[in-house]
Parts: structure tokens; sequence; C-alpha cells
């Protein structure tokens, strides 16, 4: 996790998410965890389709990645659609921005009761990783 810390801020700010879908209007403003996000890691998590799943749904601009997904809006300009702090919140739990999304919650970890014990109480990406995807994805301008 390059030294970066996982607790108290960022397992705080999850769980605000989950309270208050209002306040994703304007997204989560702070990074989840303090320090410099990697967008290199950020792209290796999206295109991988073990860790990340994103070309599973998600198109982009990954021409060394064949099948891509079509179920979801394209990858490529979305950091010039999306604020960084909307970017965060998508990622984080994007049900609790629009409850119909098939995508799913990558540090969003409540209400989980159908999940193996083996994933219980753990999230898909991690607050460093997460905030490596949010990198990545605003560097993806149009």
């Amino acid at each position: 996790m390059k030294g970066r810390s996982v607790k108290g801020r960022s397992i705080l700010l999850a769980s605000l998410l989950v309270i208050s879908g209002s306040a994703l209007a304007e997204g989560i403003p702070a990074p989840l965890v303090p320090g410099l996000a990697d967008a290199g890691n950020g792209r290796k998590i999206v295109a991988d389709r073990r860790k990340g799943l994103c070309l599973l749904c998600h198109s982009g601009p990954f021409p060394e990645e064949r099948f891509q997904g079509n179920l979801a809006p394209s990858l490529a300009g979305a950091g010039s659609r999306n604020s960084e702090a909307m970017m965060r919140a998508r990622i984080v739990n994007s049900r609790a921005i629009n409850p119909a999304s098939l995508m799913p919650s990558y540090f969003h970890q409540d209400g989980l009761e159908r999940v193996g014990e083996a994933w219980r109480g753990k999230s898909i990406l991690s607050a460093s990783e997460v905030e490596d995807v949010v990198a990545f994805l605003m560097t993806l301008k149009e």
C-alpha cells in the first residue's frame, strides 16, 4: 500500500457515503488516504481482468486489451466528464449515486450479507488503490 494508512479517515468517509446519499451529490472531495496516488498503478488495476474488472463493462484507451465491454460508458475522456470528487465517490460506492448501477462498490462494505466468508468485511480495492484508479482516470481527458 505504499506506506499510506487506510484506517480512520478512509473508513469514516466510506461509512458517511452509505449513511448520506445526498452527500454524494458533491462527491468525496478529500482523498481516502494521504499521499501521492500512482496513476500507473491505477491503469494496471483498471486493465486487470482479475482485480478491477473495469473492462468487463467499460471500453477505453487500452489498445492492448481485447474484448472490452459495452455495457457502461467508455472510460475515454472520463477525466473530462467527472470531477475528482465524483470519480472517487463512484468508485467507492456507485450504487449510492445510482441505485440501478451495475458497477460494484469497490470500497464500500456495509450491507454485504450474502458474500462468502473470505470476502466479509473486505473491500475489492484498498483505499490507496481507489486513489490510484482515480488518479489514472483523471488523466483521461478528451
